[in-house]
Formats: C-alpha cells, structure tokens, sequence
C-alpha cells in the first residue's frame, strides 16, 4: 500500500469546510437577536463630517450607541423612515446660560443633544450635577466659575456663598442671578497672597467635573493681570481649556487672552469673536488662525445674530460703554417688555439688573465669521424669558436655513462640522468621553438629529419673541428619541453629564 503524504490534509480540509460552514450556520441562527436594534433610522442622507460620509444609508441603534451603518435592510425593535431627511451628529452648543429644562426644549427643537455652560461656568459644580442627574432633556455640563472661586477666599462673603450652595443644591442658577449677589467682588482686586488659594479652589472644582476654566475678564474689571495670568499658567498645566469673555478694547483684548495662553500653553477658547471684535472680526479670526497654525490650542466661536445680550448691571456698561461698545441708548433693548431704552430707563433699570439686547453689529460681519475655516457655532443662549434673544432658540437652525440654504455662505457638510465635530474636538483635551460625540459613526454614542433641510429656520425675533424652530424632526439623545414628528416626547431624561478628566 503505498503513503498518500496528502491525505492527512485532505481529511483536515474536510473537517476544516465542516468546521467553517457549522460556524456560519451557528452565526445566522445565534447571531439574529444580536442584529435586532432598539431603533434603525431606514433611508436617511447621512451626514458624517469626520469622514465625509454623505450618503443614504440605515442606521442600527443599540443601548445607546450606533452599531451599524449601511446600505442592507436592517432588523429594529422600531423603524424610523427618515428618507428625505439629512441625519445629522447631534448638535452641540458648547456656550448657554439657559440650563434647565425650560431651555432644553427650546434647544431640542433647534437640533441641540449637548448643551454646556463654559464661559461663565457654575459654582458648586458636585451639587449641581448631583441635581441634574437622570432630570435632563439632553446631555449638560459647565466649566469652573472662575469668579466664584476667587470670592471664596475672601471672608465678607462667605453668607452669601453657604445660600448659593444651597441654591445649587435645590434648583440650580443661570448665571444672570450671580451678578446682583456677587457684583460687588468682580470690581475688587484678589489680594496677592489670596491668589494660591484661588487657585486650590479652581483645582477642586475641576475635581468635581469641571469642563475647563471660565475666564469672563471682560465682567472682572478689578481681576489683576498677575491673577488672570496664574489662572492660565494652571490651565497649561493641566492642559484644561480657559474660556474667556476677553475685556473691553476689541482686537487688543484678544490679543492679550491669546498672549497669555501661548506663554502657558494653556488651550484657549475664545468666546463669541463676533461680539468681541465687532468691525474688527476678520483680523480676530487671523490672529486665532496664525496660532493655530504655529501650534497652539486656540480656537472660537460666534452666534450667528447681529446683537449681544447680558445682564445692564455688568461692568460691560459702566462709565463710557457707548464709546467703547459703538452704541447708544436706543440700541439697547430692555428684555422684560422689549422697549427701547433712554437715558432715564437706563439709569432706572441699571439700579437692579436685568437683561438687555445690544443692537451693535451688522450682517455682513456675521456672515464673514461664519464662512471662516475652523468657526465654531454657540449660541450664547440667554435663561428663558418671552422677549429673550432669539440665539437662545434659534442659533442652529439659523444657520443651516439662513446661512446655508437660502445665502449659500457656507455648504452643508461645513455648516454640520462647524454645530457637531469642531465642539466635540474643542472638547476631547479635557473630556475623552466627546471622542464619541458629534459624529456618525460606528461606537459612537447614538446623539442624533435629523432634519429637513428644506424647512429648517430660525422662527424667533426681537420683537416677537422666543419660538421654537422649524424643521428639526427627529432628535435622539443616547439612542433615546426626545423629538418625534416635532414634537417633544414627554417624561424621558436620557441627558447624562458630561464631566472633565480631572473628576474624582
């Protein structure tokens, strides 16, 4: 009998084709409740701006998360048809000081699945996301309040600082109710030997979740140029981004923040350019996109509005705002009742506070930032009032129906980076967990917008007040639907905080 040497391997062949065809048979019978999503999204244009996807494709949702991506038919617990629709990361706002569910709403039906509060920041940040927890529309989270540390080593206002603990505890705060209580202190100069316990506050707060350090100078008149600069030299340290509300005085001020952080290597994000650096904007904007490209951590944003808003009580209008700011009595408009101010309605109204619009800028400087390569998208969305800013509602619809559709200032994939990927990168320095948001893809979480981009638009004024937008249909927060058809699905909270890398 003679040896067949290949024998040995047919017979392994055999058994190796019996073993492959077991393990596909196994794969279609075990695998089909594995393929069984909570939600598929069927037949929408998916829009990715990371990897320029824009295609019609399904997309498999599961606990929270985006599991597939494709052209074949997928299997769900409830399918979406969205053909028809854009199918968009959700939107996020990295600039609001509306930050309870009222807001939520509004921001929901703007496209918005995370909305921060980085330039002012909040205090007491361990009470105040403790509060949030499982009660939220969408997913939240704030910065350090840099003005709040500093009054907490000052011994005159430790009463007024145990009632706003408490406050933070129970109900939360915008930061327009800070401003009457602690206004006073913004105008004080931090004592020198007072600065490393400041300091030690900042730190501690970050240890509570803290996305960064706000740095409203332009609210701190009495803040010195030594303490600023040591909040930066932390922030470089720990390479935690500063969120700064530059002074008054125009492109001079943005040069100093941007100063500071290229001597401290700290990463910077330099709030809302547009109102900052008025007629000046494109000069601004170079000088952010020359460190950039020299390679420094610095980035912007605007809203794309032709007025500000903010509390008349600030330091924004002491003695010589007009002159400063190019503006009048008449182009500030009172929020309460929506008037025009005189001179006597301000004196009046500035004795308390409240919130003003300023009527200062002028479209063409909006629509130039808006078209700058890298401009972030934030509303600086004002706490809700009938008459407030109509950013607060509209920011993001705006955009994508003004700006995109109708005058064409920018395409669509651009206009989606610059509301979705652009936050979510600002923000990955300091909270890995935005790698998985703002983008449409495989293990990314499941934070989703879909609109129709033939509808989509802004609906409020500043005369008529705020109004949801229109346009946005779908809008799923961690694979949870909150917006259906429009309309907001009632009782779900699938908000989760979003916290820094330094939380313990």
């Amino acid at each position: 009998m003679i040896h067949n040497p290949f024998k040995p391997f047919k017979v392994l062949r055999k058994t190796t084709t019996c073993c492959i065809l077991f393990y596909w048979i196994a794969q279609s019978v075990f695998a089909q409740p594995n393929n069984q999503y909570d939600i598929v999204l069927q037949g929408g244009r998916v829009i990715d701006p990371e990897t320029k996807l824009d295609a019609i494709r399904n997309i498999g949702i599961r606990d929270g998360q985006i599991l597939e991506i494709s052209t074949n038919t997928l299997s769900g617990t409830e399918i979406i048809n969205v053909s028809g629709l854009i199918v968009a990361p959700g939107f996020i706002d990295l600039h609001v000081h509306g930050i309870t569910n009222i807001e939520q709403e509004y921001q929901i039906k703007d496209g918005v699945t995370t909305a921060l509060e980085l330039e002012w920041g909040l205090p007491f940040l361990k009470e105040w996301y403790a509060l949030r927890k499982s009660k939220a529309l969408i997913n939240f989270g704030a910065s350090v309040n840099w003005p709040i540390t500093r009054v907490q080593s000052l011994a005159s206002y430790q009463e007024q600082l145990s009632s706003l603990k408490e406050i933070m505890s129970t109900k939360g705060l915008p930061v327009t109710q800070t401003m009457p209580v602690f206004g006073k202190s913004f105008y004080q100069e931090l004592p020198q030997d007072k600065i490393p316990e400041m300091l030690d506050y900042v730190q501690e707060s970050l240890k509570s979740g803290g996305l960064g350090i706000s740095m409203p100078i332009g609210y701190l008149p009495g803040a010195s140029t030594e303490e600023v600069f040591r909040v930066y030299q932390l922030a470089g340290t720990l390479k935690a981004p500063v969120y700064a509300h530059v002074r008054e005085g125009g492109v001079i001020a943005i040069q100093q923040v941007i100063s500071d952080a290229v001597l401290t290597r700290a990463p910077l994000h330099i709030c809302h350019i547009n109102s900052m650096a008025l007629n000046k904007i494109m000069l601004a904007i170079e000088m952010v996109n020359t460190a950039q490209k020299s390679g420094f951590d610095i980035t912007t944003e605007l809203y794309p509005y032709t007025a500000g808003s903010t509390d008349l009580k600030s330091a924004i209008f002491d003695t010589g705002w007009q002159k400063k700011l190019g503006m009048s009595f008449k182009d500030l408009q009172w929020v309460a009742t929506g008037e025009r101010l005189t001179e006597e309605t301000f004196a009046t109204y500035r004795k308390d506070g409240g919130t003003v619009v300023m009527h200062n800028m002028k479209p063409e400087w909006i629509a130039s930032g808006i078209a700058s390569k890298g401009m972030i998208i934030a509303s600086d969305g004002m706490p809700y009032a009938k008459l407030a800013h109509p950013r607060s509602s509209g920011t993001f619809s705006r955009v994508l129906g003004k700006y995109v559709r109708e005058d064409k200032v920018i395409d669509l994939t651009e206009a989606i980076e610059k509301i979705t990927f652009l936050p979510a990168k600002r923000l990955e320095v300091i909270a890995p967990m935005m790698k998985r948001k703002g983008r449409i893809q495989v293990n990314a979480d499941a934070d989703i917008t879909v609109f129709s981009f033939d509808k989509i638009i802004d609906k409020s004024t500043f005369e008529k007040g705020i109004q949801p937008s229109e346009g946005i249909e779908y809008v799923l927060v961690n694979g949870i639907p909150v917006l259906r058809k429009g309309k907001i699905v009632k009782d779900t909270f699938p908000g989760q905080p979003v916290y820094g890398k330094y939380k313990e």
